[in-house]
């Protein structure tokens, strides 16, 4: 028997589950309501769009065989109405009813449903300043106004701009605005680093650093207090406590909230910050109404708290579970780990599970384990360092989260991916040390960089490996007397070793080579607290585990070692 089903909502989430129902269900009459008239398109590639990488705006709403994704090919080649420029306006539960306008002619009508979907997405937060609704202030809400963006700064009406947020999208924004088009860009964050909750500081730290030199000027712990215009009310400038920034156009990428009061209008349950309540199988209180994308609360599978994921790959999946569901066939979606990865110039910034940082104030025993492998095998041409971090619970061993930060290849996305599925599964370091990664040296080290990064996380458990926090470890430099009894061990090359020892002196910095370790460790001071370092912290350990062999336990290894430093960007590292 003929169902109707209602989709409200048509950029993500909706239009797949209308698409994914059809195939289940052919006879149903599936409407999607939209209030946009670009519907069904790639959100995530506007910045790629604004920079240049895509050409044009019609290939964000193409399907992969080059269909524009528009009414008539939903009408005509899935065989699904669509209603755009229609907003929804009431819900009538009880007679089954969805109240609509057509927001060009003002005409309302009631379209009836046995199954009811909510994508309604989230929208851009407002920053509460003053000079937000100046002319050249953006937020990356929708298509249209990608589409004004670029035809501002492809008209040569951008020479400076202000970018708001150091969040994903204000990232991926300040490298499309500085990359292709030479504007002079500034990105401010309002807290002590970028992408805060997604990474920890090492990696945001790493992050900045590159972004710094590729000319973006980035300014972390500064919120923006106004944007400033002129008499004809357009933008010229953004304040901060510290600073006024020239801007011809300013992007405000401070984060999204959910759209969810047609819900909450409904008598629908919706979680205090705003997303819609939903149960695995992503049926809001009403059973006969669903919900899925950027508009619903979901459930973190490391913590097992409710949290918001608001990424174009999650709501492809919930409209595919909602279609399986809304024709019968129970699929059920458990929560999410919240995986991300980007691009920033030649490098890419990857984390899945939870951070260092989180684990800490959710309560678990945690600690992590910080590497600095090749990403490929030594000796194969294009090598490169990349980096990675392990958290853990040291009481059950079950991992937590992992970040990375590399080149722009593949050595970053396929550790994070793997990594994904296996926390998503309460994995331990057991799993992590044992999981089988495909081999060849263009690919991976033998040992791959989730096998080494668990063999650490073994050792801290196991208390064979004793190891110094970076931030301990900058803190010291930066100031020696807070550590008088500490020492750097650099372990390294002379020629890499000499330029510390000469910059720091000898009484702060010694040097003993690696291979000479064991022939000359009676020289290696036994009355201060050793800190070996080297390029990644691997031939620290050894050196560690060898001192302690011979009595002297008076060590600490560098976590990541100097490979992080240089990637950090501290301003005392020797030229």
């Amino acid at each position: 028997m003929s169902k109707k089903i209602v989709i409200v909502g048509g950029v993500a989430a909706g239009p797949k589950a209308a698409c994914h129902l059809k195939r289940l269900q052919p006879g149903w009459d599936i409407t999607i309501v939209d209030m946009d008239s670009l519907i069904s398109y790639g959100g995530c590639g506007i910045p790629y769009y604004v920079c240049g990488d895509v050409s044009d705006e019609s290939e964000l709403r193409s399907t992969s065989f080059h269909m524009v994704r528009d009414v008539d090919f939903f009408e005509n080649a899935k065989g699904v109405h669509v209603l755009t420029r229609t907003k929804a306006l009431a819900i009538d539960r009880q007679n089954k009813k969805v109240k609509v306008e057509n927001l060009d002619s003002g005409e309302q009508q009631e379209l009836e449903y046995d199954k009811l979907m909510l994508s309604t997405g989230a929208r851009p937060f407002v920053l509460p300043i003053n000079g937000a609704d100046l002319d050249g202030v953006f937020t990356i809400a929708n298509l249209h106004k990608a589409i004004e963006i670029k035809k501002r700064i492809s008209t040569g009406q951008v020479g400076k701009a202000v970018v708001i947020g150091g969040g994903a999208i204000g990232v991926e924004m300040a490298e499309a605005l500085t990359d292709l088009w030479g504007i002079e860009t500034a990105l401010i964050e309002f807290m002590p680093q970028l992408l805060p909750r997604i990474v920890d500081w090492q990696f945001a730290a790493m992050l900045k650093t590159h972004l710094q030199e590729k000319d973006v000027a980035v300014y972390t712990s500064e919120g923006a207090t106004e944007i400033v215009g002129n008499e004809e009310g357009k933008v010229v400038a953004v304040k901060t406590p510290e600073r006024t920034l020239e801007a011809d156009l300013v992007i405000m990428a401070a984060g999204v909230r959910p759209r969810s009061e047609l819900a909450a209008e409904a008598g629908l349950s919706v979680a205090p910050w705003g997303g819609i309540v939903v149960n695995d199988r992503l049926q809001t209180t009403d059973p006969d109404i669903y919900a899925g994308g950027d508009c619903i609360a979901t459930t973190n599978l490391v913590t097992g708290k409710e949290t918001y994921a608001p990424l174009g790959s999650l709501a492809n999946r919930e409209g595919r579970i909602v279609g399986d569901n809304m024709a019968g066939t129970v699929t059920t979606m458990k929560g999410v780990v919240g995986s991300f990865i980007m691009k920033a110039f030649d490098r890419c910034i990857g984390a899945t599970g939870i951070t260092y940082e989180a684990a800490v104030a959710e309560g678990f025993d945690a600690d992590y384990a910080l590497t600095a492998p090749s990403d490929r095998a030594h000796f194969y041409p294009g090598e490169a360092i990349a980096v990675f971090q392990l958290v853990f619970d040291k009481r059950t061993r079950r991992v937590l989260g992992m970040q990375g930060f590399g080149l722009m290849n593949d050595s970053i996305s396929a550790r994070i991916d793997a990594a994904a599925v296996m926390i998503s599964k309460d994995a331990t370091i057991e799993d992590f040390m044992l999981a089988e990664m495909a081999y060849a040296p263009p690919f991976s080290a033998a040992i791959d960089s989730i096998n080494a990064a668990a063999f650490v996380a073994d050792n801290i458990c196991a208390g064979r490996l004793r190891k110094l926090d970076m931030d301990r470890f900058l803190a010291w430099m930066d100031d020696f007397s807070t550590e008088p009894d500490w020492m750097a061990l650099d372990i390294r090359h002379p020629l890499e070793a000499g330029p510390f020892v000469e910059k720091f002196g000898k009484e702060n910095w010694a040097a003993v080579p690696y291979a000479e370790v064991r022939k000359r460790y009676e020289e290696i001071p036994e009355d201060r607290t050793m800190i070996i370092l080297c390029d990644a912290g691997t031939r620290s350990y050894e050196v560690q585990v060898f001192l302690d062999h011979v009595g002297r336990k008076n060590t600490l290894v560098l976590s990541g070692g100097v490979n992080v430093i240089r990637r950090i960007g501290v301003d005392w590292y020797p030229e």
